[in-house]
């Protein structure tokens, strides 16, 4: 390695350190393009708000064999979409331990915020997210639409949260208006026919404009086949998912502290999540990552939230590797090399990172992780580094842990124990076409 890059694979001479990886997967550090590790609105007193930043959320993603992240950065009020990339760079640059990108949130698709797209993909910021179940996309869908279509001339990804918000809403208000509002019910407030109608509207979205779109954290089965009918016509349909949608079912809400399973859209069927791992296991899902929201758990259970005001969103940074092998792998649902194009190598290339990041090959970043399939620890979240102090899956016995994580030729990991300094991480600038396949 030199100046963090790789320079020789095999063979003499040795790097200035040997490694001990007997035993062990040397595999790409993990690329996460959905984390949340700045706030949605300015911290306020006695409100209850994500407890992770760029250096705890670091540290998590380290432990879990993370190199790279890509962050959600709201505009707060009153702020533009370049003054909340300048905010979240500012942070990330104190903080961040390990490389990131920042995606910009556009929360209300007014003239002024769609105009700033072509100079942040100039810049090198060519990503874009929007919420559709937002009250704004709706009011404003002339101009989203607009806009999803210059971000893909401007070369710019766009990153869909697809739940159909005027559905979602309707279901919620029935729910707590039949006194039914309590956690137990959050499966039934966002039904699987409003994920599945953005979907549908975001395909056509796409084919209207003829700009890529990546639906975020898909969950469930008729709004997977929504989007592989569209990658049948050709369209640039990209799909992530998250571990929630791969390990629980709605199940999980008839326990008494169901506030810690609360994610949107909801934790689906078992036949759900059998779809979902063969979707990862044939490519029509593409990425696996984390959607990193933590709460505490205080947070997550208090008892006066209803299906309409729950905190959604669990810390799952640390583990979504070591889980994904372990129930993955380890049980024959997917290939070592689809785990590492799920984690790694697929989110790279659609994020306009490859080959810097997501392979390991002469000319590309430094960035590993060497792990062990033999080793093995009961999750606890109390002990792990995200302040959450709680993780949706403590109690599971998960096998495949990072050894040493490598950033840009830096042990960052060694033997469970991070060693990075907070703010040792670089912002990744972006170049390249915009993905229309794979």
């Amino acid at each position: 390695m030199l100046d963090g890059k790789v320079v020789q694979l095999g063979g003499s001479p040795r790097g200035r350190r040997e490694i001990d990886a007997s035993g062990a997967l040397v595999l790409p550090g993990g690329v996460d393009m959905h984390v949340h590790l700045s706030l949605p609105s300015p911290p306020a007193p006695g409100i209850a708000a994500w407890v992770d930043d760029f250096s705890s959320g670091s540290k998590a993603a380290i432990a879990g064999g993370v190199t790279t992240v890509g962050n959600m950065t709201f505009p707060w009020e009153g702020q533009s979409l370049s003054e909340a990339v300048a905010r979240d760079l500012a942070a990330a640059a104190a903080g961040a331990a390990v490389d990131y990108v920042l995606h910009p949130v556009l929360t209300s698709p007014t003239a002024a915020a769609v105009a700033e797209l072509p100079s942040l993909a100039a810049e090198g910021h060519t990503s874009l997210k929007l919420f559709m179940m937002m009250p704004e996309f709706e009011s404003r869908i002339d101009e989203a639409i607009s806009a999803i279509q210059l971000a893909g001339r401007s070369g710019m990804l766009t990153l869909l949260h697809c739940e159909d918000g005027a559905l979602v809403r309707f279901a919620g208000e029935q729910l707590v208006a039949a006194g039914r509002g309590s956690m137990a019910n959050w499966a039934l407030s966002r039904p699987e026919f409003a994920e599945r109608a953005a979907v549908e509207r975001a395909v056509a979205i796409c084919e209207a404009t003829g700009s890529p779109i990546y639906i975020v954290h898909l969950s469930s089965a008729a709004a997977l086949e929504s989007a592989r009918r569209g990658q049948a016509r050709g369209l640039p349909v990209f799909v992530e998912t998250r571990p929630l949608y791969l390990y629980l079912t709605s199940n999980v809400l008839a326990e008494p502290d169901a506030g810690k399973y609360i994610g949107s859209p909801p934790l689906r069927e078992v036949a759900d999540v059998e779809v979902m791992w063969r979707a990862a296991a044939d490519g029509s899902v593409h990425t696996l990552v984390s959607d990193h929201a933590p709460w505490s758990l205080e947070a997550k259970t208090d008892s006066s939230q209803t299906v309409v005001t729950a905190r959604q969103g669990v810390a799952d940074l640390e583990t979504m590797l070591p889980m994904l092998f372990s129930e993955g792998v380890r049980t024959g649902r997917i290939s070592l090399s689809r785990f590492v194009s799920l984690i790694s190598t697929t989110p790279a290339r659609l994020f306009g990172l490859f080959p810097r990041k997501g392979t390991i090959a002469v000319g590309s970043d430094a960035d590993l992780v060497v792990l062990d399939p033999r080793r093995h620890r009961v999750i606890d979240g109390a002990a792990m580094q995200s302040r959450a102090g709680y993780s949706a899956y403590d109690g599971w016995e998960v096998y495949g842990w990072p050894r040493f994580t490598i950033s840009r030729g830096d042990v960052v990991l060694e033997d469970g124990e991070v060693v990075a300094p907070s703010g040792r991480g670089q912002w990744l600038r972006r170049v390249g076409a915009v993905p229309q396949g794979l």
